[in-house]
Order: C-alpha cells, then sequence, then structure tokens
C-alpha cells in the first residue's frame, strides 16, 4: 500500500502553494533587486513569493509545517538565487574580456555565516526584512541557525575571507582556493575549567551556499616512483609512474561585492576516491577493505589542521597541502586552454597569491607540470613559475615557519624534491656567485636544511619561486628585510615589499554593529561603506552633544546585547556599567593572555586585600582556542578560568571585577562581542606579531587599544595619535637588547611585591585549592625557564598603563570622544585599500566590471 503524504510529514499533510502559482513564481531574481523600476513593496511581495517558492521545492515544505532550520535553508536559497544569476554574469565577462586574474591559494578562509553578509552585499535587507516580517518570521531568528563555516582557525584565514569580500567590491577577477574541510578545527567547550575539543561537524545539515561542480574533478597523485628515459635527442625526461590516486571534487561557494555585480567564485576542493567500491574485495569477505579505499582516499578533506604532533598527522598535512594545489593548479590551466591562452603566457594572464608557507609546494608542482608533462625547458618553466607567483609571509616565528622532513617527502612526493633540490642547486650556484666564499650565508638560504634528517624550509622555496615577498604591517615587514630573512633581501631587494592588512568595512561595522553604522551614515552618507577614508568626516562631530550622546546609547545597547549573551552562554551576570575589557584571539603565549591574566588577579588583590575602592569597575572578557597539542596554552585557559571561577564568587569584589571566558570563539562570536567593548587588549611581545587584524576590528567600532609597539599597533598608533591609545612595555629592538644582555626575570619578581605575591599565589594553588601544584609549569616557565615571551619584562609598565585606561574611563565623555577620534582615523585599515595595492603593485590585475560585459 502506497505511503500517505501524512506519512512522511507526520499528522497533517502540508498544503503546497498550487503547481501553476509555483511555476508561474519562477522568476529571475534580478528582477527582485537588479530592476530599478521596481518599488519597495514590488520587492517584499516578489521576495515572499520566491521564499514559499523555495520553501516548497528545495525544502519540501510549507510554511505552517516548516522549522527554523528549513525556513533558513529555504531563505538561503533564495538568496543565493540572485548571487546565481549575477554569478553566471559575472563569469560570462572574464570569459569574454579574459583579463589577466587572480588566484588567491590559501589553506584557510574563515568566511563564518554567509547569510547576513550575502544579504547586505546584495542590499536585500530592507526587502527580505519585510518580507519575513509580513510572514511573522525573524530574520534575525533565521539568521542564527546558521554554523559557522568551519574553514579556518585564525587571522590568516579571516584576512583571507576580508580579501574575498574586498577583490569582489573593486571588481577585481578573482578565485579563492582552498580545502572544503568537512570537520573545522574543533567546537570548543569548557568542561572543569578546561578546555575541551569535539568535532566541529558543521556541515551537518548541509551548506546551502555550495554548487557541487560534478564535472570539475581533477586527479592528484601521491607516492609512486620516478622513471627517467631519453629521447631521440638524447634529452632526459621523468614520469611519476604508480601513483596512488584521489580525486579532487570542486564545491563553488559565491562571494558577492557590495553594492555591484561582480560575483566571485571561492572554489573548495573535497577529497573522493579514484573507485567508490571494490566488488571483488567485498565478494571475497572483506566487506571492510572493499570501502578502505574510499575511506583512505577522503580523509584528505576530512579536518582542518590535524593533530601534527606525530608522524601521521604530518603527513596527512603535507598531503592536504598538495592535494590543494595540485588540483588548484590544474583548475587555472584548464581556465587558460578553455580562454584559448599558451601556457608560456601564464604570468601574463595569473597570479597567483601564495597566502603563507602553506601552499609554497604549489612552486615545484608548476615545474613538474611544465617540465615533465608540456615539455618546456628548465630555464623557460623556472622564468614563467617566478614570474607567476607572489608569497606572503604571516609569521617571523621560527618555529611556525614551516619544514617538511626530506625523507617524507621522497615517500609521498618523489618528483617534487627532486624538482626541489634542482632549484635549491641553482639558487645555491647564485647564492656563491653573489657571495663568493661566504659558506655560512649558503647554508642559511639552502633550501635544505642540514640535519638528521635533512628538512625543506618552506618559506626559503617560496621566497626563491616567487617574483613578490611581502608582510602584512610596516614592523613585520622590517623585520623580514633585517632579520629572519636579511640574506634574502640582500641578494634580491627589489622583491620584498609591505602590504598592512585590513579588515572590510561591510561585515565588521556595517554587519556586526548597525547602530553604528546608521549613526554613521546619518552624518556621512553611505559611502564610507566603500571608502573607508570618509570615516575622517567624524572628527566634526566630536563636539556635538548630540552626536556624542546618540554614540554613548548605542555603545550602551551593545554592551547589553553582550551582557545578555554572556549569561545565556557562560551564567555570569556581569555589570553593564563596567568597562568591557577584553582578548579575544587565538591562545597563544607570544599573544600573552598571560599578562593579562596578572593583571587581573592585580586588581583582584588590591580590591580584596589592600581595600581599593576607587577602581573602575571592569569585565575582563577572554576569549580564543588552544591548538589540542599546545600544553602550555591549554594550561593558560585553565589558569583564566580557576581565577575567574574564584573571583566571580567572592562577594566581597561585588561588581567591581568579573573574569569571563567565552568558550568556542569565532567570526559569529567574534561579532557579538567586538561591539560591545570598550577597551582591545592587543597586548603581544613586541616583534612576533606580524599585524593582527582584531586591533582594527576592535577600533573600528569603537573600543580604545592597549597594546605594545607590535604588528599593525604602531600603525595604528601612527594613525590616531599617542595621547588616543595606550601603548606600553617594550620596543622590539629594546627586547632584543635585554637578551643579548642577560634577560633575568628572576631579578624583576625579586624586586617587585606585588608581582611576587602574584605568582606565589599561581605557584602555590590559591587559584586551584584542589590541586595545589597545578599551575606550577606557568611559573616555572616564567621564572626558571627564562620567560621566553618576557611577559614579565612589561608586567609593570603593563599595570602603570591600566591605570590610564581606568582614569579615562570614569570621564564618560572624554572616554567616548576619544573612541569617536579612533574611528574617524580607522580609514586606512580597510582591506579595500590593502587590496588595491596588491591589484597595483603585485599582481597588476585591473577591475573587469561586469557591466563592462560586451
Amino acid at each position: 500500500m502506497p505511503a500517505s503524504a501524512g506519512d512522511f510529514f507526520g499528522a497533517h499533510t502540508p498544503q503546497f502553494p498550487p503547481k501553476q502559482t509555483i511555476i508561474e513564481s519562477e522568476m529571475k531574481m534580478d528582477e527582485l533587486i537588479a530592476s530599478e523600476n521596481l518599488s519597495q513593496e514590488q520587492k517584499i511581495s516578489q521576495f515572499k513569493q520566491l521564499f514559499e517558492q523555495r520553501l516548497a521545492l528545495s525544502i519540501g515544505k510549507d510554511l505552517d509545517h516548516s522549522d527554523k532550520l528549513d525556513r533558513f535553508r529555504a531563505l538561503a536559497f533564495a538568496v543565493r538565487d540572485e548571487m546565481i544569476t549575477r554569478w553566471l554574469e559575472t563569469q560570462q565577462t572574464y570569459y569574454d574580456v579574459n583579463p589577466k586574474r587572480i588566484y588567491f591559494f590559501s589553506l584557510e578562509f574563515l568566511i563564518g555565516r554567509t547569510l547576513r553578509n550575502s544579504v547586505i552585499n546584495l542590499e536585500l535587507e530592507d526587502a527580505i526584512g519585510e518580507a519575513l516580517d509580513s510572514l511573522g518570521i525573524s530574520f534575525e531568528e533565521l539568521a542564527e541557525m546558521e554554523w559557522d563555516a568551519g574553514l579556518g582557525n585564525g587571522g590568516l584565514g579571516r584576512l583571507a575571507a576580508c580579501f574575498l569580500d574586498s577583490m569582489a567590491t573593486l571588481e577585481l577577477p578573482a578565485y579563492g582556493y582552498g580545502i572544503r574541510y568537512e570537520f573545522g578545527m574543533f567546537r570548543q567547550s569548557i568542561v572543569n575549567l578546561q578546555q575541551q575539543e569535539f568535532a566541529d561537524n558543521w556541515l551537518r545539515y548541509g551548506n546551502p551556499w555550495e554548487i557541487r561542480r560534478t564535472t570539475s574533478k581533477f586527479k592528484v597523485h601521491f607516492m609512486g616512483r620516478i622513471d627517467t628515459y631519453k629521447d631521440r635527442e638524447g634529452i632526459q625526461h621523468s614520469e611519476w609512474v604508480d601513483t596512488e590516486n584521489v580525486i579532487a571534487v570542486a564545491y563553488d561557494v559565491p562571494i558577492p561585492g557590495f553594492r555591484t555585480k561582480t560575483v566571485n567564485t571561492l572554489r573548495l576542493w573535497a577529497a573522493a576516491a579514484t573507485r567508490e567500491f571494490n566488488l571483488q574485495t567485498f565478494n571475497d569477505g572483506d566487506y571492510i577493505g572493499a570501502v578502505f579505499g574510499k575511506f583512505h582516499s577522503e580523509t584528505i578533506s576530512k579536518v582542518l589542521y590535524p593533530n601534527d604532533n606525530n608522524y601521521e598527522g604530518k603527513e596527512l598535512r603535507l598531503k592536504q597541502q598538495y592535494f590543494m594545489v595540485s588540483a588548484s593548479l590544474q583548475d587555472v590551466l584548464f581556465r587558460m586552454e578553455k580562454c584559448g591562452d599558451d601556457i608560456r603566457n601564464l604570468p601574463q594572464k595569473a597570479a597567483i597569491q601564495l597566502n603563507d608557507t602553506h601552499p609554497s609546494i604549489a612552486i615545484p608542482e608548476l615545474m613538474r607540470i611544465l617540465v615533465d608533462e608540456k615539455d618546456i625547458p628548465w630555464e623557460e618553466a623556472w622564468d614563467i613559475t617566478t614570474n607567476t607567483f607572489a608569497y606572503t609571509n604571516h609569521t617571523v616565528l621560527p618555529e611556525a615557519l614551516e619544514k617538511w622532513p626530506v625523507p617524507m617527502l621522497e615517500k609521498i612526493l618523489p618528483r617534487h624534491i627532486q624538482i626541489i633540490i634542482e632549484i635549491n642547486q641553482r639558487f645555491l650556484d647564485l647564492v656563491s656567485a653573489s657571495f663568493p666564499g661566504d659558506f655560512e650565508k649558503r647554508a642559511s638560504m639552502s633550501i635544505i636544511e642540514e640535519g638528521q634528517p635533512q628538512n625543506v624550509r618552506m618559506s626559503h622555496l617560496a621566497i626563491v619561486g616567487s617574483f613578490s615577498v611581502n608582510g602584512v604591517a610596516e614592523l613585520h615587514s622590517r623585520l623580514l628585510r633585517e632579520g629572519v630573512f636579511n640574506h634574502f633581501y640582500q641578494l634580491t631587494p627589489s622583491k620584498f615589499n609591505n602590504k598592512t592588512n585590513g579588515v572590510t568595512p561591510r561585515r565588521w561595522v556595517r554587519l556586526a554593529n548597525p547602530g553604528l553604522a546608521r549613526l554613521i551614515t546619518s552624518k556621512l552618507g553611505e559611502e564610507w561603506i566603500k571608502n573607508l577614508d570618509q570615516l575622517k568626516g567624524l572628527e566634526n562631530f566630536i563636539a556635538d552633544e548630540s552626536f556624542v550622546n546618540d554614540w554613548i546609547e548605542i555603545k550602551r545597547g551593545n554592551k547589553k546585547t553582550l551582557a545578555n549573551y554572556i549569561l545565556r552562554k557562560c551564567q555570569i551576570e556581569v555589570n553593564q556599567n563596567s568597562m568591557f575589557d577584553v582578548q579575544v584571539k587565538r591562545i597563544h603565549e607570544y599573544k600573552r593572555q598571560l599578562l593579562n591574566i596578572l593583571h587581573v588577579i592585580t586588581l583582584y588583590n588590591r580590591i580584596r586585600f589592600d581595600q581599593a575602592k576607587d577602581i573602575a569597575p571592569r569585565t575582563i572578557i577572554f576569549g580564543g582556542k588552544a591548538a589540542p597539542g599546545y600544553v602550555m596554552a591549554k594550561k593558560i585557559i585553565h589558569l583564566i578560568n580557576s581565577v575567574a571561577n574564584l573571583i566571580n564568587r567572592d562577594t566581597a569584589i561585588n561588581d567591581l571585577l568579573k573574569v569571563v571566558f567565552i568558550p568556542n570563539y569565532g567570526v559569529a562570536t567574534a561579532e557579538k562581542i567586538i561591539p560591545g567593548a570598550d577597551l582591545s587588549e592587543q597586548i603581544s611581545t613586541a616583534g612576533m606579531e606580524a599585524s593582527g587584524t582584531g586591533n582594527m576590528k576592535f577600533a573600528l567600532n569603537g573600543a580604545l587599544t592597549i597594546g605594545t609597539l607590535d604588528g599593525a599597533n604602531i600603525e595604528i598608533l601612527q594613525e590616531v595619535g599617542q595621547e588616543n591609545i595606550f601603548i606600553f612595555g617594550k620596543s622590539a629592538e629594546e627586547l632584543v637588547e635585554i637578551k643579548q644582555r642577560g634577560y633575568d626575570p628572576k631579578a624583576i619578581y625579586d624586586n617587585d611585591q606585588e608581582l611576587q605575591r602574584i605568582l606565589d599565589q599561581i605557584k602555590t594553588g590559591y587559584f586551584s585549592p584542589s590541586q595545589l601544584t597545578l599551575f606550577e609549569p606557568i611559573t616555572d616557565n616564567l621564572l626558571n625557564a627564562a620567560d621566553p615571551f618576557l611577559v614579565l619584562a612589561d608586567y609593570r609598565s603593563y599595570i602603570e598603563c591600566q591605570k590610564s585606561v581606568a582614569e579615562l574611563f570614569k570621564n564618560e565623555k572624554k572616554w567616548h570622544q576619544t573612541a569617536i577620534l579612533n574611528v574617524a582615523r580607522m580609514g586606512k585599515f580597510s582591506t579595500d585599500r590593502t587590496i588595491r595595492e596588491y591589484a597595483s603593485q603585485i599582481w597588476n590585475v585591473e577591475p573587469c566590471p561586469v557591466n563592462n560585459n560586451p
């Protein structure tokens, strides 16, 4: 007996719109928004029809029998329809005009949630909001149903996402390439005051924004061996044979620009087996073995950042990197061929940007394709390669500069290690000719690092194989030139340049802080959203009492929203009139969350034991993930939560001090935290933070900055003025001098009684009474392991600077006037400016507007 509709939908059969109504409502979404002849009422009416159509045809539900997830997915599909119309027009324009294209290779794209950002960029906000309201549906509630895309971890991935937004907004012909990780890094919970990691199954309900390109597949090779032979002319050739193969399947995500028809592409690769199922093995009774190949192959794109504390994790990470660049280069070259371009003209048709060292294996891969598959002579192939790639460095920390063991490369990518060795030998010949007799310099510049085993220095490979090498802040770029890559700079100074990072104002002000965005627009108009320099006009309103009062009310509203979020997520009630003092970022010793918690304990002791009452009330907010294998970072999270657990329960402290650790920090969480912040903690060890973009996001949202002379803090200082930012601590140069003289953290401990009491409290179990020695490793690291990140060297300066912060906070009007001035002077820190500099100074790529489609 056939099942009835009720068997599928429950007790009530849904009432779908009549078939004819659905067919008649099959409209092109560009009529909804792109048509300037439509009134707002018509747009609202048409979107209602489209939403109900998607709910019925794409989800299989009607309004009465759908839940929030159903409605979110229907809404996402409806918005995607508009993007697809523009997307197709964009791609057609690129094929017709055939401009030089940008290919952005990155192992991370921390794009966060897509719905609200797309709605803003497509200017659908009002029409969608009113259409849903008329149906009794809250747009905000549906937007909260979306999971953060698990495609990245930290600042590198978030920067890549901001770049995609700016490239589309500036109408640049650009493509992002990455991996479609099935699981993100991890979902963080705090259990027993400690970080616990759980699988981030962000694709559990599917991803409505992606489109699987079943015909866009490429074979990626691993393992195998190399056959060499000579042709009739005596020229030697190499062939990579007997390989293990994986299929890379493309998933495309549309990236819309703001107030433009351009919709660019983020192409993500998923790994698939060459054979889904081995029937013979199955028939022989080995049921697990029959699907083992499929499982083994698809592991490559299974998880972001597998734990590389063991050989297997390292091997998987290397496979991920090669998998991404191999598929992406095949796609780039396929597109060239489709456009009728000669591969020898690759540098004239493509600029490939390597986002840190992770994709730098693309350099020997392109050489392999050109030399082995296209039979292009080595010298010509090298000229093509080195005029195609550009490299962005994101760190000066030696331990973060990626290296791969030569034996591992010989096993997994046997042809590539041969090519790398050849590249290195030719490069070292150049070094010897340029610096004759300087064997130390030759060894330091070698791509192959000697040792047991030998390692390939991927940053060196990236520098040698690229025509441009850039840092991401003025200080960072100078440290690259004068420090870690100085010898390379001496050899090829013209390669090195700076491109200071930025953030997209669409997501980080217009989306995250709509109240502030409306206030700014009321005074400056809307052009600032695409031209952030126009924020300078806010300086004219610093003395406008009405404007300042409006500003204060918006900040209070944002703090109320954040306080409610903290109560819901952390079960901690905070004083909304207190200073919201925020440090949210990846947990790492150089970012010095430990210095912040020392200040927390300082305040606690002064209130608890010294009876200090004239203290500005504070809510100190932490957030961030520690890598699963990073023991000290996880110990710091444990300390933060242990200190918070004691302080928040101490009735003697009252509302003067609260400490909060918000779990599972990510893009969506940042959008809630940043608008409510009063103070932004940017306190990394000077010379160790490449740039930072959190500093920019907080400052753009009206938080004042306390920070060191590190990364982009220096350029923020230059823009806003020394009197409008709280700078403390030693400079990078001073810290180098301290280390050279012989840094003695014990002497600082011995000569500072307040600090001494704090470290003794931590060491002896004051904050861990059930396990007295729990945090002894932290104090040992500070006192007996030479305090590698110079926390104690900057402690007293930090504490004194925090006094100045507290004094200004007591003057509410002056505090917010300073915040207004900060926002007004942040125009430089837009990724629109950054991308314009990349496009004109590195990529040599021009805008390709869709409306110029012939």
